[in-house]
């Protein structure tokens, strides 16, 4: 059964060009989490969610930055991804969807 809380840490993937490469190069996945959430559980998030065997999460959070827009100024949101290796074998589809 799958907890809801697990839609929480997990955001949406990242589907760039550079993200697409690793994820065929080296079994990489890259996901948007939430800023609070640790490794443990984004771990068990991607687990629980996709049915696969995580090897290892790697994590870095981008500080928002300042921008102006018409002439008032404003800032972005912080934002926090995640770098899931997956084992050997194991793979994400998204176009197949949850």
């Amino acid at each position: 059964m799958i907890d809801i809380r697990f839609y929480d840490v997990i955001l949406d993937p990242v589907i760039t060009e550079k993200a697409t490469l690793l994820s065929e190069k080296n079994n990489q996945i890259f996901f948007n989490v939430a800023l609070k959430v640790g490794k443990s559980e984004i771990k068990a998030a991607i687990e629980n969610l996709f049915h696969v065997n995580v090897k290892a999460v790697n994590t870095c959070i981008r500080k928002g930055k300042k921008r102006r827009y018409k002439g008032i100024l404003g800032r972005q949101s912080d934002t926090k991804k995640a770098v899931v290796t997956l084992l050997e074998g194991q793979s994400i589809d998204f176009s197949k969807g949850l």
